[in-house]
């Protein structure tokens, strides 16, 4: 079974995220399918970049997301929203 999930990254005490789609029992930090995007908690605010589409087509293939990119999915979904429907000046 195919899971979206973190993969840690950065320096010690400095930690950044690659989400990534891999099989859902192996390791953490180990090879993966694809990297659909990032997030970099340390920023003010978070920093989050998905790649709406990729994310949609593995889950559409049965891949689950973890419970931290499900919340990371409905905010990014969220802010493209809202940035779709505010008027351009």
């Amino acid at each position: 079974m195919l899971a979206i999930r973190l993969m840690r990254m950065g320096a010690k005490k400095r930690p950044s995220y690659r989400v990534i789609v891999k099989e859902k029992l192996s390791k953490r930090d180990g090879a993966y399918e694809e990297n659909v995007g990032f997030y970099d908690p340390t920023r003010n605010p978070a920093e989050v970049h998905l790649d709406m589409e990729r994310v949609n087509y593995w889950i559409s293939k049965g891949a689950q997301p973890s419970d931290t990119v499900r919340q990371l999915i409905r905010q990014q979904s969220r802010t493209q929203a809202a940035a779709e429907a505010a008027p351009v000046a």
